[in-house]
């Protein structure tokens, strides 16, 4: 009887506990590591709705805002759905317009710096500005979203490292290097390029950066350029927000040729949400329209009426292809394929563009996604590197080499004539 009895429990012990359900699966990961998000525009949605007055701006309640024409008629992104979305940690992006002469452009990146310390001064039990990853992990554990800020596009230095040293004393804790414009210094992804990648100027920028523990972020610049940065970086990188080229061809996701380089970085890539950059068949239905549309204007120049009427009709027989959240899990697919999965993050570019893919319209829906991966097979350990584990490590990374080039000089250049 004993031997029988013994037998059973042997076969219960042996026995796997049930299977988690993708949700299980999902929620546990987000539990114990809240989503880091590499990019969100809401600092450049205040400059547009409300000029920077934020006085009667409240975070609470992100549908009740001024008219734009930048984005969606709502803020895709508020305190509440902040919470829903699970995220413990963002980059906020201190975005102003590429197209902006670089003095002014300095000027307008110190005002986004200031409209969002400002907003997360006003929510204290909610936010907390952070500046090292300690910061962040104390943030996390007290319930708090870390708030981190980003500056996106280098022309805001005006060429000057005085100025890029200023913005990191600020609180500006990363700077892609380029927004849609080639700088004098850089070639962006989505211009004219003029350098084949980093002027030797860059390539100080990225030295200096690194020794004061700044991310350098290479969404937006062109392939040459992320691999001079690549060549000259002791620090990991990242891609604050961009996918994956093989998926998507966009030139500003990223090509196989540097994924395969990230290993060795250290760096990771934050997968982008922006619809346009997630489906291929959306990028293309985009460029078809594009062409209709100069084709249109050719044919009927002066006549913008019937332009418009032509366009109509040409969109009501052509409706656009939807982004997914599996479409967004592809780039992800792709990204642990030829790098591995400690080299992804997220970085959603939420109100900076009209809308997110289907099922993740607003920061809300970044459980859906965590869900869609853990149906792939992603395990929970593996989801919580691609939420905040890994951003992590890249940050303490980043800060690790600024201390071992502690006792390095500033890079001095000669100031402009």
């Amino acid at each position: 009887m004993r031997t029988a009895v013994f037998g059973i429990a042997a076969l219960a012990l042996s026995t796997p506990l049930a299977a988690q359900s993708p949700e299980q699966v999902a929620a546990a990961a987000l539990e114990a590591a809240p989503v880091w998000d590499g990019h969100n525009d809401v600092p450049g949605q205040l400059r547009d709705r409300y000029g920077n007055v934020i006085a009667d701006f409240d975070f609470n309640d992100g549908t009740d805002v001024p008219p734009s024409d930048w984005g969606s008629p709502s803020l895709h992104t508020d305190l509440p759905r902040l919470r829903e979305g699970k995220l413990g940690a963002q980059f906020w992006s201190v975005y102003v317009s590429a197209s902006l002469p670089e003095p002014e452009a300095t000027v307008a990146v110190m005002e986004q710096i200031d409209v969002m310390k400002r907003l997360i001064a006003r929510y204290p039990d909610q936010l907390a500005l952070s500046l090292t990853a300690d910061d962040v992990e104390q943030a996390m554990a007290q319930g708090r979203i870390a708030s981190l800020l980003g500056m996106e596009g280098g022309g805001a230095l005006h060429g000057s490292l005085a100025v890029l040293r200023q913005f990191y004393d600020l609180g500006a804790r990363y700077i892609t290097l380029t927004h849609s414009k080639t700088l004098a210094w850089a070639d962006s992804a989505t211009d004219k390029p003029e350098h084949d990648g980093l002027t030797e100027f860059g390539e100080k920028v990225v030295r200096e950066m690194q020794r004061l523990g700044m991310l350098v972020d290479l969404s937006h610049v062109s392939e040459a350029t992320m691999m001079d940065a690549l060549d000259v970086s002791g620090a990991p990188v990242i891609f604050s927000h961009s996918g994956a080229r093989a998926v998507n061809g966009h030139p500003r996701n990223v090509p196989d040729c540097v994924l395969k380089r990230l290993p060795e970085n250290g760096g990771i890539v934050m997968v982008v949400g922006l619809p346009g950059y997630l489906s291929e068949d959306l990028r293309q239905f985009q460029a078809q329209r594009s062409a209709e549309q100069a084709r249109l204007s050719a044919l009927w120049q002066g006549q913008p009426d019937a332009v418009e009427a032509a366009m109509d009709a040409w969109d009501e027989a052509h409706p656009a292809p939807q982004a997914t959240v599996s479409d967004m899990a592809d780039h992800i697919d792709h990204i642990r394929e030829v790098a591995g999965v400690d080299h992804i993050g997220i970085g959603g570019d939420y109100d900076g563009m009209a809308t997110g893919p289907v099922g993740m319209e607003d920061v809300s829906g970044y459980p859906a996604l965590f869900v869609e991966l853990a149906r792939r097979g992603y395990s929970q350990e593996d989801l919580e590197k691609i939420a905040s584990r890994n951003m992590m490590r890249v940050l303490r990374g980043a800060e690790a080499y600024a201390a071992s080039r502690k006792d390095d000089l500033p890079i001095e250049t000669p100031i402009a004539e």
